[in-house]
């Protein structure tokens, strides 16, 4: 019983993900979602507002557990359809949700083997482990705003490392939901875009959204810097003080 009981939260995120791409629904997340079923997306959320937003989360936390790519595309859906206030904030916290599920599949299934490896290893794995063991909530924090870092990665290490779920949550939360409601203000955004070109290349796009997606550059490289920087000054005045 208790063998069924640490590997069921794993056996559920590989069904989750199986069924989604056996039926094919990992298809639907692209541009051209949005470009021939807007229309009646909108219609259903003006009519549910609601339940569509409680919809649209569960299937961005079921998404994010399950390891599926493509999550982005809800991220910017949910700004087409809700803003990106609205947008970003239920987004950041249902990706919060989904991390969780893949922190306790690296506590429960995967911890063992997981630490023995992190303590053997010289590499990203172990310096994530040890960063996530050391100061939960900076690190947590700092490893979301660079987004370039394995999102699962920081959850798997987190669970392996069984660290404290409330700064783990809150530096989550905080942490995505800064790039959240930029990519939702695309999102947002591209009901004009889709108005006057109902085909846009890449180029295009990347010419609209040029500046939100230097922010997003800019969360990944000066921010965390910034934070990093506070920090330390933080620290120094305390060993003056003392």
């Amino acid at each position: 019983m208790d063998r069924v009981k640490r590997f069921l939260p794993l056996a559920v995120l590989l069904a989750a993900a199986a069924l989604i791409f056996g039926m094919g629904w990992n298809r639907y997340l692209s541009l051209d979602t949005l470009r021939e079923h807007g229309a009646t997306l909108e219609a259903l959320v003006a009519g549910h507002y609601l339940l569509a937003l409680g919809v649209l989360m569960l299937i961005f936390a079921l998404l994010t557990a399950s390891v599926v790519p493509g999550v982005v595309f809800i991220t910017v859906t949910a700004g087409y359809l809700f803003g990106p206030w609205v947008g970003g904030v239920a987004t950041a916290f249902a990706a919060t949700v989904g991390a969780l599920a893949v922190y306790y599949v690296g506590r429960t299934a995967l911890g063992d083997s997981l630490r023995r490896r992190a303590a053997a290893d010289t590499g990203l794995l172990n310096k994530v482990c040890a960063g996530v063991d050391k100061d939960t909530f900076w690190y947590v924090l700092i490893a979301r705003l660079v987004v370039t870092v394995p999102f699962h990665m920081i959850n798997v290490a987190a669970g392996v490392m069984a660290a404290p779920l409330r700064p783990y949550v809150i530096a989550t939360f905080v942490g995505l939901l800064p790039a959240h409601i930029i990519y939702c203000w695309i999102g947002d955004s591209l009901h004009e875009v889709l108005i006057t070109n109902p085909n846009p290349d890449i180029r295009s796009l990347f010419a609209e959204f040029f500046w939100p997606l230097m922010g997003v550059a800019f969360l990944s490289m000066l921010l965390p810097l910034l934070l990093r920087l506070g920090q330390t000054l933080r620290s120094r005045r305390r060993t003056e003080a003392s």
